[in-house]
């Protein structure tokens, strides 16, 4: 490991193999103070986050139409029902939730710069979620398990620290009952209402798997925030031979070698840059982390941020 520094945040960090809950918890001022960020290995891509909640309103009671009422807002189940026309009324949304959908892959728990790529997620996941309750809202956590249930949602301090303690729990080790990304996406899609806050925590690989449908469908109704975890050694491997460790057996790439490298770019690369397009394209926001990255690198300041 190269550091237990937060060099942009200042912020002491575990062994960098798993996440602590006293460094999640640290990392609230890192939220609260909104650094200027900068961009990950591959940028990021995608709008900016808008400081409204959804639509602003939730379902509140129908009553039977009067002239001027919104046509848009008849309520078609009463009218039918009664026979007489009846509209939908509104009320504004007190607070919008933020729901955190973890990764917990086998593949997130590596890393050859600073940190686990495991350990980054819990890291930017806690700064999500600090954010999140900043902003007033309430907030819940899930990962891909058919045993576990989520975090039940939450407003405030204890909401928060609800779900960072699970994300220490979950970015520890590979949960041996891991259903995949897949899954905790169609649980988070049965669980919200629309107008949500989603911020997913993954592997560009196990996102890549999903398909556009379930992303086209997720943005329709949501802010979507997906946060990639990446090492730099994925991203720019060096040109020589390189050894690893698999299943006890010492394995060598030559990545000197065109062919071995387009593999490796095929492999690694190209699916985070498709990736990339796909989502930003259906106006959900981007970001790619690296490992070595500050761990806040995708926050947006305020303008009106004053530095002390």
């Amino acid at each position: 490991m190269e550091s237990n520094v937060d060099s942009a945040a200042g912020t002491t960090m575990g062994d960098g193999l798993r996440p602590s809950l006293a460094e999640l918890v640290a990392l609230r001022r890192n939220a609260h103070r909104l650094a200027p960020a900068r961009r990950g290995r591959l940028g990021h891509a995608g709008s900016a986050p808008a400081p409204m909640r959804g639509r602003g309103m939730e379902y509140a009671e129908s009553r039977e139409y009067v002239p001027g009422d919104d046509a848009r807002h008849i309520d078609w189940r009463v009218t039918a029902r009664t026979g007489r026309a009846h509209t939908k009324l509104f009320q504004a949304e007190r607070e919008r939730l933020t729901l955190l959908v973890a990764d917990t892959d086998p593949v997130l728990y590596f890393g050859t710069r600073v940190r686990f790529k495991s350990v980054q997620a819990a890291r930017v996941g806690a700064i999500a979620a600090w954010l999140a309750q900043r902003q007033g809202d309430r907030l819940g956590a899930l990962r891909g398990s058919a045993v576990e249930a989520p975090v039940p949602p939450a407003g405030g301090t204890r909401g928060v620290l609800r779900v960072l303690d699970a994300l220490t729990r979950w970015y520890a080790e590979p949960p041996s009952d891991d259903a995949g990304l897949d899954r905790a996406l169609e649980h988070a899609a049965r669980l919200l209402r629309p107008g949500a806050r989603v911020v997913v925590l993954a592997d560009p690989g196990q996102a890549a798997a999903i398909s556009v449908a379930r992303w086209t469908a997720l943005a329709m109704h949501h802010e979507v925030v997906v946060m990639l975890l990446v090492d730099p050694l994925e991203l720019a491997p060096p040109a020589a031979p390189l050894a690893f460790l698999s299943q006890g057996r010492r394995v060598t790439l030559d990545l000197d070698r065109a062919n071995v490298r387009e593999h490796w770019r095929t492999r690694f690369v190209a699916p985070l840059e498709t990736l990339q397009k796909q989502l930003s394209s259906r106006r959900i926001q981007v970001h790619v982390v690296a490992t070595d990255d500050a761990s806040d690198c995708w926050l947006t300041p305020m303008p009106s941020a004053v530095v002390a």
